[in-house]
């Protein structure tokens, strides 16, 4: 027998319409005559002030049997049994309780064609009860018998025609469950056609256009409801969605042009804020957050959207008041906003403030990333021991955030120069965790740093085995061969693999460019190197770029590239050392 999966508005109705159904003894109202009073089984069940008449049959010694056999089996779990004589003593008596009995044990033994069975029958012999009905086309639609229902449907919406609008948005969620989200659209429609101004029935449709991805008709729908009900918020929201996928800019203008009608509105308000906030208009996302903070003074996460909004802004002195009236209120997470005040004072350049800040952040999502910055600013204070010990009492929920570790560690110790003490961080990082890509690219940076080429090369090979498209890879390993002039065309070759998977990056356009100035090829050279400064004019791109140019005998923009960059960057040890090659 075939089975299937209900639809969850089934359930609740059952329950509250059978559940509990005490299993009395059948008693005959008259001793003199054999008949049985179906309300000893099924108590009346219809709802306060509901009138049902009830048969009374002529009990007999098979149809007793059958009623104790049904009970008997669905006390000792055997549903499917149990519905299949209520189903054949709902025929014989006519009753409705026994029809509404059997369509509960059909339902639970997940028998689709008993309970279709059994609910028709109730709903004929109690033709004016809603329950039956109702039970019966969530059923048919969980079945995918959508046109079987659709009968059902249209008189529903028919039965009370001064809420079809409710009746409707109703029926809708049914539909859950079917995945046709075409036909469902198609027979929602045809139900609409006799209720064209009712608002909450386009309403309805554009949801199910939106679910069947037809775009344009949901937007239709949505328009209809508007002009209906020009008042009501969800369309608008709901257009908006819609239009922020390819014209964010229209959607912003759909919400303004209601709020400016209606502008009391708090979710379309709320919906604006961050329409603004995605478009990165973040002046104007602010004044929106401030306005509903007018009218919920109490509201700590708008409160605290405007101080992180400040901070986007770069009103760091505003967004640091904000910030510590949110923390006053004590209705908003104070670990949250000692985070953020810590960020904020990151970025004030407050570093011993910044740490006092993420010291306090005891608890929730914001515990690991406050450890590894409070680490940072140790190790870049140079209390490179201190750092360490917030590292490893850190506390990580996964491999990730392991890895998280061991990369702080070790690159704390690789900008205060320890390249073996860092080195055998990673090490052992590896030995836990093998094949992780981070740990495996960054031990080879710092085999680098140690003049251990033979390493380097071990660990990029093993990543890019682990990870083929690890763009950087292919470039750092080429690029190494590159400085050391050694098996070009193989450099090359892995340094062309880097820029197949990412031609936009400045540091695999400059590897490109000295590729090719070490084989020769000056005009190749000096297209990549330039694309790579304008990309991204760092200074040891500067001082090849300067490099090629006076091999191509432009001697006086090399020397200004260089001088240029120099002044910006003082310290470049690269353009430092090629200004003393060329100009001594």
């Amino acid at each position: 027998m075939m089975k299937f999966k209900y639809s969850f508005l089934l359930l609740p109705l059952l329950l509250a319409a059978c559940a509990h159904a005490p299993q009395q003894a059948v008693q005959a109202e008259d001793p003199d005559e054999h008949v049985i009073d179906t309300s000893a089984v099924l108590p009346s069940m219809s709802g306060p002030g509901a009138a049902r008449s009830y048969p009374k049959i002529e009990l007999s010694e098979q149809m007793l049997y059958t009623f104790l056999m049904a009970d008997i089996a669905a006390q000792r779990g055997r549903a499917d049994l149990a519905a299949q004589a209520y189903l054949e003593l709902a025929k014989a008596t006519r009753d409705p309780r026994v029809a509404q009995r059997a369509a509960q044990l059909s339902y639970e033994s997940q028998q689709m064609e008993p309970l279709l069975d059994s609910l028709k029958l109730w709903q004929e012999l109690e033709p004016q009860a809603v329950m039956p009905k109702q039970m019966l086309v969530s059923v048919l639609i969980s079945g995918g018998k959508l046109e079987e229902a659709r009968p059902y449907l249209s008189e529903f919406l028919a039965e009370d025609s001064k809420n079809t609008g409710h009746a409707f948005g109703q029926i809708y969620p049914l539909f859950g469950r079917n995945t046709n989200r075409l036909a469902v659209y198609k027979m929602l429609v045809e139900l609409a056609q006799p209720y064209p101004g009712i608002a909450e029935v386009h309403w309805v449709l554009a949801q199910a256009a939106e679910s069947a991805s037809l775009h344009d008709e949901a937007l239709r729908e949505l328009h209809q409801a508007r002009a209906l009900r020009p008042e009501w918020a969800w369309p608008v929201l709901l257009e908006a969605r819609i239009l922020q996928v390819k014209t964010p800019a229209q959607a912003l203008s759909v919400e303004k042009q209601f709020l400016d009608a209606y502008p009391d509105d708090k979710e379309v308000r709320l919906s604006y804020a961050r329409l603004l906030l995605d478009q990165k208009q973040y002046q104007d996302s602010r004044v929106q957050f401030q306005e509903i903070l007018k009218r919920q003074p109490d509201n700590a996460d708008v409160a605290f959207a405007v101080a992180l909004l400040s901070i986007q802004l770069g009103e760091f002195d505003r967004a640091e008041k904000e910030l510590r009236q949110t923390l006053a209120t004590g209705k908003k997470d104070g670990d949250t906003v000692h985070y953020y005040l810590a960020q904020l004072n990151e970025a004030k350049k407050s570093e011993a403030a910044a740490l006092e800040e993420y010291r306090q952040v005891a608890a929730g999502d914001y515990v690991f990333p406050a450890h590894l910055r409070m680490a940072y600013l140790l190790g870049k204070a140079g209390k490179i021991k201190e750092a360490r010990e917030v590292l490893h009492q850190a506390e990580s929920r996964n491999n990730q955030q392991r890895a998280q570790l061991i990369l702080t560690e070790a690159q704390i110790l690789r900008e205060a120069r320890q390249y073996d003490a860092a080195f055998k961080v990673l090490s052992d990082g590896l030995v836990k965790l093998p094949d992780q890509p981070d740990l495996l690219y960054e031990a080879a940076m710092v085999a680098d740093k140690q003049g251990e080429f033979a390493i380097l090369e071990e660990m990029l090979r093993k990543l890019i085995k682990v990870a083929p498209d690890h763009v950087h890879a292919y470039n750092a390993l080429g690029y190494a061969m590159l400085e050391r002039n050694i098996r070009l065309d193989e450099a090359m070759k892995l340094i062309e693999k880097a820029y197949q998977l990412d031609p936009d990056d400045a540091a695999i356009m400059d590897s490109m460019g000295w590729g090719y100035y070490l084989q020769g090829n000056l005009d190749k050279s000096l297209t990549f190197m330039r694309r790579a400064y304008a990309a991204y004019p760092d200074p040891e791109v500067a001082a090849h770029l300067g490099e090629v140019l006076w091999k191509q005998g432009q001697q006086d923009e090399a020397k200004v590239t260089w001088q240029a960059s120099l002044k910006k960057n003082p310290d470049s040890a690269a353009l430092k050392a090629v200004i003393k090659k060329f100009l001594p």
